[in-house]
């Protein structure tokens, strides 16, 4: 019924990811946690807006250099990745098989989209907040909003603040 979230499965000896876990009544899923002190991956960044297609790599376009770690993981000891199983939040952009940054710092304010235990289970959905009512949002039409009241359990794990998916599957 709810959109189920499995953790990133790939490990590897030179990933800067150290794995932990999460329990969430019937469901157990592990988790991968940025590196604190991650080393920087930094690549060029281009100056130039690129509807489609791809600008000349000349020098004069550059703009600076982009690290993702900085990009995505602002803080990295209460960031962690999950990969995405459901299609409750596809019109939000956010499908199957895709990695989902989530954030326990950041604050979630009414219209974020979070990673939540509800009744024992963990999902994603959009949380809405409005004078008392509070409710998830899945983000497509085939599933009911989930109205909260007193007689959930309900908890909020952390905000999703960047999804990640490939074009084109990896070999893993």
């Amino acid at each position: 019924m709810f959109q189920t979230v499995y953790c990133l499965c790939v490990h590897c000896t030179k990933c800067q990811m150290r794995p932990s876990a999460i329990s969430g009544g019937s469901v157990h899923i592990e988790v991968f946690h940025p590196h604190p002190s991650p080393r920087p991956l930094a690549l060029p960044l281009m100056l130039t807006r690129v509807p489609a297609g791809f600008p000349s790599p000349a020098e004069e376009h550059l703009d600076h250099v982009l690290d993702l770690n900085e990009l995505i993981v602002r803080r990295p000891t209460s960031t962690f990745f999950v990969r995405v199983e459901g299609e409750s939040m596809r019109d939000a952009g956010i499908r199957p098989g895709d990695i989902l940054v989530i954030d326990r710092a950041e604050d979630p304010r009414s219209g974020s989209v979070v990673l939540a235990a509800l009744d024992g289970d963990f999902t994603v959905k959009r949380f809405l907040k409005q004078d008392d009512q509070v409710m998830l949002q899945p983000e497509h039409p085939d599933f009911p909003p989930i109205v909260l009241d007193e007689h959930r359990d309900f908890i909020i794990w952390g905000v999703v603040t960047f999804v990640i998916r490939a074009l084109r599957p990896c070999s893993a």
